[in-house]
């Protein structure tokens, strides 16, 4: 072959292949260059869609909805977002806007809200739409929050720093999820500098963080139950088993002493397995925590769920795991050695934990061991209200032995009936809890706790209650909270 012509062959062989690399390169690439914020583009295909409305689990109470808005000089109608209940719901239904994007279930379920999934009927439906040259409709999103019981959890909390979350045990429904302080998602667009100006008693407000799932708090005294969890479903103790309690324990030839609201820490002498949960006795987890080894117990804490983060329909990035941090990072220690278990075992050391998470812990506990997937969304309805996906009830973690999880359930009664966590109780419903009141270095101001499920011999709903820069107890600021998310699920008038 001529060698003029050869290297004519091989440019020209570069070239095809260049411009298909580009090609293939501008298509793969697309939705994300498409995806970008301020795609000209892209804002105004969103603003031509009506998406879909979400719901309360009763399907009628409204959290997100559209504006019908006139466009004259472009000839269309735009669709902006509305959200009726302003900060009630702000953290898990999220926001979509033109300024700031999405978040929440605006956002991991952005597919189905726009109609743009996968699912044969939408797109058959969509395709038919675009023919007609009618609106594309999105499907609208029915959740599992109970509205009345979320007002609650969020009147409750008021002006304090925290989060609360209730589960349906059995199914892993989010019943409540409620996060203070909040924001008004209404404001997003155009008003946005207001949000950030909210103030709060626990310093920095943050809210548009949402504490029920990123929020990470020290679990102090409710870690416990996980602490019991493998001290029991090992065979290594009993709720009967006895220990001599002088007021402290010796970790690293220092005296670490149990928690008490008085001038010095109590003294319980001997006392039962139970009788230290029921008082939440530091020293007896603490000489537990030693018995057992860390590695045991961050064992048995990932059995609930630690370590990961929960599979429930919201983004990734406003979902945080539980576990030891160390520089502001997950850390799973290797080396048993690099970790206090005295202080691990009643929920101190480096351990952090989401409310999510605790209340998981709880649901757990209160069915039979099992752990079930968290679920946020109900059902999803097309345009024409056929149900085009409903959510069903799957087990994640198989934490413990039913018999454990019995044995755990007594001792979290009597926390209840006769311990740290009597604020509780409610006329007529036996209630399963904890009490955690949790150091967090700064003098006077703790992370309190409470995790419980009810009725503890049926249980219908488990509720985890956290709070930031509190200067009492678990048992008076975060139980009484816990009850009445508790009486609000169970219809009862407190």
């Amino acid at each position: 072959m001529n060698p003029q012509i050869r290297r004519l062959f091989f440019v020209l062989v570069t070239l095809f292949v260049a411009v298909i690399g580009m090609s293939t390169w501008w298509l793969w690439k697309a939705p994300d260059l498409e995806a970008r914020r301020g795609n000209p583009t892209l804002l105004v295909k969103q603003l031509t869609i009506e998406r879909g409305r979400i719901f309360a689990a009763d399907g009628k109470t409204v959290f997100a909805r559209n504006r019908k808005v006139k466009q004259k000089s472009l000839g269309r109608t735009w669709f902006l977002r509305v959200y009726p209940q302003r900060r009630l719901v702000a953290h898990p239904v999220g926001y979509s806007t033109i300024e700031r994007s999405r978040t929440g279930l605006e956002k991991s379920l952005n597919d189905f809200l726009t109609g743009s999934n996968a699912n044969l009927d939408t797109v058959l439906d969509n395709a038919l739409d675009k023919l007609k040259g009618l609106t594309q409709k999105g499907n609208d999103v029915v959740t599992t929050i109970n509205a009345r019981a979320q007002r609650v959890a969020m009147d409750a909390l008021g002006g304090k720093c925290g989060a609360a979350v209730a589960l349906e045990p059995s199914t892993g429904r989010v019943l409540v999820l409620a996060s203070q302080p909040s924001f008004d998602p209404n404001l997003v667009e155009g008003h946005f500098n207001q949000i950030l100006r909210t103030k709060a008693a626990c310093g920095s407000a943050s809210p548009l963080l949402d504490r029920a799932t990123q929020g990470r708090f020290i679990p102090g005294s409710t870690f416990k139950v996980v602490t019991a969890a493998a001290a029991l479903d090992t065979g290594r103790f009993t709720p009967s088993s006895r220990f001599d309690d002088p007021g402290y324990c010796i970790e690293y030839g220092k005296r670490v002493s149990n928690f008490a609201d008085q001038s010095g820490p109590e003294v319980f002498g001997n006392v039962s397995f139970t009788q230290a949960m029921e008082h939440s006795i530091n020293a007896v987890f603490c000489n537990i925590g030693k018995k057992l080894g860390p590695t045991v117990v961050l064992d048995y804490a990932q059995r609930f769920g630690f370590y990961e983060e929960p599979p429930i329909e919201l983004p990734s990035e406003e979902v945080a795991p539980s576990g030891l941090y160390r520089r502001n990072r997950l850390y799973l220690p290797r080396d048993p050695n690099q970790v206090d278990p005295g202080r691990l075992a009643f929920g101190q050391e480096r351990l952090l934990a989401t409310p999510l998470q605790m209340a998981l812990v709880a649901a757990g506990i209160g069915n039979d061991g099992i752990v079930m997937q968290p679920t946020l969304v109900d059902r999803i309805v097309a345009p024409d209200g056929k149900v085009i996906e409903r959510s069903n009830p799957k087990e994640w973690k198989e934490a413990i032995k039913p018999r454990t999880a019995a044995e755990l359930t007594a001792m979290m009664r009597a926390v209840v009936e006769s311990g740290t966590g009597t604020a509780a109780q409610i006329s007529g419903v036996p209630v399963a809890g904890k009490t955690g009141t949790a150091e967090t270095g700064v003098s006077g101001r703790n992370d309190t706790w409470f995790i419980a499920f009810a009725p503890a011999d049926r249980p219908r709903v488990a509720v985890a209650v956290a709070l930031s820069g509190q200067s009492g107890t678990g048992g008076a600021t975060a139980a009484p909270i816990a009850k009445a998310i508790i009486e609000a699920l169970l219809k009862r008038n407190p």
